[in-house]
């Protein structure tokens, strides 16, 4: 099926590794370009040269008030276009309730939740018909995950303001996506099942309950974030779509 990325512009957030980085390769794949951003520069350039041509890095701090307007004029001075963002953050300090400080929400609150709202803004300004906006989430969307208190606090708030922002971005024609993975096969996963005294128990108690009885990879989840910001997708907003191997059914 033709996604109809070819030439399509996007940004995408977080993309040196895990999820955005598996998202931004099923996106070039397709023909899309894209501008993927890391904390540093020199991991963002090593992960865009790793793309090929159609890829740029660019060294961002989500958190920062001005990278939102700099991601997408370098989208448009690079490639020429600007289709759509795909926010995709690191997640909060792993914290129970109880470890947690004012400081740790705070400097969570501004990347995690006011950056994603800032990058949601300036896009919504720029996108005409046919432009979307993707939202990294969690399963914590729904389900509170333990030992992430602040992101169980955060991503469900997030999930909120993107379905806001799709009913009122809808009569222009842009649209509002999230992506919740569930237990996906990333460096962050793998460091909470190493929180528990015997990670290997914990990753098969996971599975178990996984109807698919195994974790995803981050190319399974990259091909469905790459379809839901395309073209293929017309019709899809407002929804947080789990990518899961059936977890939530239950629910």
């Amino acid at each position: 099926m033709d996604l109809g990325l070819n030439n399509r512009v996007y940004v995408v957030t977080g993309a040196t590794r895990g999820l955005g980085n598996a998202t931004a390769r099923a996106l070039v794949a397709d023909g899309a370009r894209v501008v993927l951003t890391g904390r540093e520069e020199k991991s963002a350039a090593a992960a865009a040269a790793e793309l090929g041509p159609l890829a740029v890095g660019v060294g961002a701090d989500n958190a920062d008030p001005e990278t939102p307007a700099r991601l997408i004029a370098t989208a448009r001075e690079r490639f020429g276009r600007f289709d759509g963002i795909l926010v995709s953050v690191g997640g909060p300090p792993f914290a129970h309730a109880a470890d947690t400080t004012d400081e740790l929400w705070r400097a969570s609150f501004e990347s995690v939740f006011l950056g994603a709202v800032r990058l949601a803004r300036a896009a919504a300004e720029e996108l005409d018909e046919g432009g979307v906006i993707g939202f990294v989430l969690s399963a914590s969307v729904y389900e509170p995950i333990s030992g992430l208190t602040i992101s169980n606090g955060l991503r469900p708030g997030l999930a909120g303001f993107a379905k806001s922002l799709a009913n009122e971005l809808g009569p222009r024609g842009v649209r509002v996506v999230g992506v919740l993975p569930g237990r996906i096969d990333t460096e962050r996963v793998r460091e909470l099942d190493a929180l528990s005294a015997d990670p290997e128990a914990t990753r098969q108690a996971s599975e178990s309950g996984i109807p698919l009885r195994r974790y995803g990879s981050p190319e399974e989840f990259g091909r469905v974030a790459a379809f839901l910001m395309s073209p293929a997708a017309s019709y899809m907003t407002g929804v947080m779509v789990p990518v899961d191997g059936g977890f939530r059914h239950g629910f």
